[in-house]
């Protein structure tokens, strides 16, 4: 899984550690460590001892944050993949989105109120319990970036949770998840682009905000948030097709009235694009699918008495899509189920013609192109009209 190290399951979930976590580890335990060297009554390599103590307790802080969304998720009844932790935090991994926009919100805030919790929590151990001034610095630093972690991923863009809670808003006044995403995404962007120019700037010497870390989460954010959007584009656009709009130009279909000798002469000879053909009756209604493969159990000396619907083999349940499914969904099975084609039927059962995931993008390419073409013609004539008017 890219590289990440799976350490175990937690709470049934598989939980994994990128590489780059262990940098993040080592640095904060140095960095911690050397500001603890200050108490006079930790010696040798306590403050050091210590230091892990705070950073394992930080990254303990961004697991129970993950896990707060991943309860609420399964709670909704959606399978968590994996928690992940990296340099930038973590990442729990989801195996679908939620249903409503209230409960794409409700994921999305459960971690932000886990970190307010632990922020509460830890502010009162540091406030009210005896303890040493260097464990009380260690208790009042984890309350500190408990806080920190909440506020920051509240920033309104994705991939943070801030980026979820306003795609559900958007989702909820729209009606469309996707147009969450893309202006969630969107917002992302910008917000990147943003923490990119401080982290320049820092870096350069020009300004006091910012520094080589906000350079990084700025890359790390404007990458994540592009990404969400331009795949919320394609579902959006995939979500306003139907199967009867993708299926494959003269598709193979054939009646199941011819002999095998008719069939061969017709659609085989000379013609190597289909080893598999759709077999209709009078009516066009689908009998079931037929192989090439499976014409050699018939010697060629009795294919003139041989027809097609004494060969045909039913079509796997799985592989029937009704023409009025949406394409996005179309698209998410072939992926889900590997399936290299689909057979598209209509309401009374008639075979309109098979589906494949090249013609997907096919016409994907079609729909760019026209939108593509209109944008020319649009800019011509409004070229033509400024020359119109000065010759006027």
């Amino acid at each position: 899984m890219n590289g990440n190290i799976r350490i175990g399951n937690l709470f049934g979930i598989p939980f994994f550690i990128n590489p780059s976590w262990f940098f993040v580890l080592g640095l904060v335990t140095w960095s911690y460590g050397s500001n603890l060297t200050r108490f006079p009554e930790l010696t040798g390599v306590m403050p050091w001892f210590l230091g892990l103590i705070a950073a394992l307790l930080l990254f303990s802080s961004v697991l129970a944050h993950e896990l707060g969304h991943s309860f609420v998720a399964i709670s909704q009844g959606i399978p968590v993949k994996s928690i992940t932790l990296f340099i930038f935090g973590g990442l729990a991994t989801l195996e679908k989105e939620s249903e409503t926009p209230f409960q794409a919100f409700s994921v999305a805030i459960a971690g932000p109120i886990v970190s307010v919790l632990l922020y509460v929590v830890f502010s009162f151990m540091a406030a009210f319990l005896p303890l040493s001034l260097p464990l009380k610095a260690i208790i009042s630093l984890v309350a500190y970036i408990n806080l920190v972690l909440a506020l920051f991923n509240m920033i309104p863009g994705l991939p943070l949770d801030g980026g979820n809670v306003l795609k559900s808003i958007v989702w909820k006044i729209t009606g469309n998840p996707n147009k969450g995403i893309i202006f969630a995404g969107r917002v992302g962007q910008v917000i990147g682009w943003l923490a990119i120019s401080l982290g320049l700037l820092s870096v350069l010497g020009i300004s006091q905000a910012g520094s080589i870390w906000t350079l990084l989460i700025g890359a790390f954010l404007l990458r994540n948030a592009g990404f969400a959007a331009q795949s919320a584009t394609v579902q959006d656009k995939l979500s306003q097709y139907t199967a009867q709009d993708a299926i494959i130009p003269d598709s193979p279909i054939v009646s199941n009235n011819l002999t095998v000798r008719e069939f061969v002469n017709d659609n085989v000879i000379g013609k190597e694009r289909w080893k598999k053909f759709l077999v209709v009756d009078e009516n066009q209604q689908l009998t079931g699918e037929l192989a090439i493969e499976d014409l050699k159990q018939i010697p060629t000396s009795q294919w003139n008495q041989v027809y097609l619907r004494e060969l045909v083999k039913p079509v796997p349940e799985v592989n029937l899509i009704p023409a009025n499914t949406s394409l996005l969904e179309v698209a998410q099975l072939i992926e889900t189920q590997n399936a290299r084609e689909l057979v598209v039927v209509g309401e009374s059962g008639q075979a309109l013609g098979l589906l494949e995931k090249a013609s997907i993008i096919e016409l994907m390419a079609k729909e760019q192109f026209g939108q593509n073409q209109a944008q020319v013609q649009t800019e011509a004539k409004s070229q033509e009209e400024i020359l119109i008017e000065g010759k006027s």
